[in-house]
């Protein structure tokens, strides 16, 4: 029997890279599929501790083989050393967060209403926690070779929570994903935790990954990318006979609104800032600022300008894929092709790599076909004369992950309405600076409404992101003994708890 093959390119050059890699063929894709799914009780059922040891073991792993990884990723995807070696930091770092997670344990959310036997009727125990679903299936992601793909925040999350893991690596950087994926594998044996809860699949094109996706045993899966992938994934589960939540991050143009006054504030340094924003890592950011709103007039016009003189000078990038090239060239042709569209930036367009171009249009001929996100250095200014005709056009925009205001703080109480848009489209709204950049926190929100993300109550980046891959459970009038320890009455791990409707904190018995 053939094996089918594949190798990662070097999209600066064209070239084929070695080693090849093998397709994971049917049977042997069911057969990780079936081992996350037997080892999901036991991995769901262990300690926070267990679980910590394994994912802070994971890190370190990363980092061991850190030279090796960032060298075969600057291959596969062209992106410089100091970014990749900064995303590689991230990928730890997230993994340590949430092994610290884990292993605090109050993510589980336990709640415990006492019984009143005495009422008129009688009020049972109840007592509910958050546990882990079971197998969940990892998109790797191709912008973000490390931090969004095999060992990135899917999986550091869906891993913290309890669940295996079954990645599909991105055919853009299999070589990349090998030894990620060598990291978490290590580490799940070193901790002594069964194989399966970690998988990878290898494909060259989308049946794996649709074949992952309509797998009975898979609980849920999480994916960055194109809308056009995101949403066939989501229609191969919702057609399942038994439907599972699909967590896509798909598209955003991250609308950044300046007023003269936020101009002003901004300074020098705003245009330099914007263009760094735009075209940082070839505008392959999911946060990347793709349509500005700047009044009209003089203070506009010289901002725009000075903006278009940074990119200008900002060499060509090579794009990380020869299909996001072809995107980002059909994409900014069809603006410049819009009625009433003008290019700020003299740069000129080439196959070969991707110029950083901004282009601006009057609000009044600015229509939804100019909202399609193009992927790469490329950004839309939008000339308004009131802040009212900002506010109607916000309000019809569709989803975002980030919106944006510059503006002096005294105006906001004016600008009310506009900041109700603004919170009304996006996940994460920010008052000066620019989207690009997100921080891996508590408090972090990366979704937003759809078709950002499909379901808009999420988070792919935070701590938060954990609850994706949870369901509540409740306990009514177990014994004391048969509870998790998370629900039983003398806090043996020492959570934080609602009992009652109060917050409380019950240390560990001596």
């Amino acid at each position: 029997m053939t094996v089918r093959e594949f190798r990662g390119m070097n999209p600066a050059t064209g070239e084929a890279l070695e080693p090849a890699y093998p397709v994971t063929d049917a049977v042997a894709l069911d057969a990780i599929v079936q081992a996350a799914s037997d080892a999901a009780r036991s991995y769901g059922e262990s300690t926070g501790a267990v679980r910590s040891e394994f994912l802070t073991a994971a890190a370190a792993n990363l980092e061991a083989l850190g030279d090796d990884i960032v060298a075969r990723a600057m291959l596969e995807t062209a992106l410089p050393e100091a970014r990749l070696r900064g995303e590689l930091a991230r990928t730890a770092n997230q993994l340590r967060l949430f092994a610290r997670v884990a292993a605090e344990g109050s993510w589980v959310e336990a709640r415990l209403d006492s019984p009143d036997a005495a009422r008129t009727p009688p009020k049972p125990d109840l007592r509910s926690m958050r546990v882990p679903l079971g197998p969940v299936v990892v998109f790797g992601a191709s912008n973000f070779p490390l931090a969004f793909s095999v060992a990135g925040g899917d999986t550091a999350s869906a891993l913290a929570a309890g669940c295996p893991v079954v990645v599909k690596a991105h055919p853009a950087h299999p070589g990349t994903s090998a030894l990620a994926a060598q990291a978490l594998s290590d580490a799940a044996r070193d901790s002594g935790l069964p194989s399966g809860v970690f998988g990878i699949v290898y494909d060259d094109g989308h049946d794996a990954g649709l074949t992952l996706t309509r797998h009975p045993l898979v609980q849920a899966v999480a994916f960055t990318g194109s809308r056009a992938g995101g949403l066939a994934l989501l229609r191969a589960a919702q057609e399942r006979p038994v439907p599972v939540p699909v967590y896509a991050e798909m598209s955003s143009v991250n609308p950044v609104v300046f007023t003269s006054a936020g101009i002003e504030r901004g300074g020098a340094g705003l245009a330099a800032a914007l263009a760094t924003s735009i075209s940082g890592s070839g505008g392959q950011l999911c946060t990347q600022p793709g349509l500005l709103f700047v009044p009209s007039g003089e203070a506009g016009d010289a901002f725009l300008n000075a903006t278009a003189a940074q990119l200008d000078s900002t060499p060509a990038c090579t794009l990380l894929t020869g299909g996001i090239q072809a995107a980002f060239n059909q994409g900014t042709s069809g603006v410049r092709a819009h009625s009433g569209v003008r290019a700020i930036t003299t740069g000129t367009p080439s196959d070969t790599g991707a110029t950083a171009q901004l282009y601006s249009v009057a609000a009044r001929d600015f229509t939804p076909a100019l909202e399609s996100e193009v992927f790469g250095p490329v950004s839309l200014a939008v000339r308004y004369d009131d802040v009212a005709e900002v506010t109607a056009l916000m309000r019809g925009l569709e989803g975002q992950l980030t919106a944006t205001l510059h503006a002096a703080p005294d105006e906001l109480p004016a600008l009310a309405d506009l900041l109700a848009a603004l919170q009304d489209r996006a996940g994460r709204v920010l008052f000066g600076g620019f989207p690009t950049g997100v921080e891996v926190g508590h408090a972090t929100v990366h979704g937003g409404p759809y078709p950002a993300t499909t379901v808009g109550a999420g988070t792919s980046v935070g701590t938060h992101a954990i609850t994706r891959f949870t369901r509540l459970l409740a306990y009514q009038n177990f014994p004391d003994a048969a509870l998790p320890p998370a629900l039983q009455a003398a806090n043996p791990l020492g959570l934080l708890r609602l009992i009652d409707g109060d917050w409380s904190q019950r240390q560990r018995p001596d």
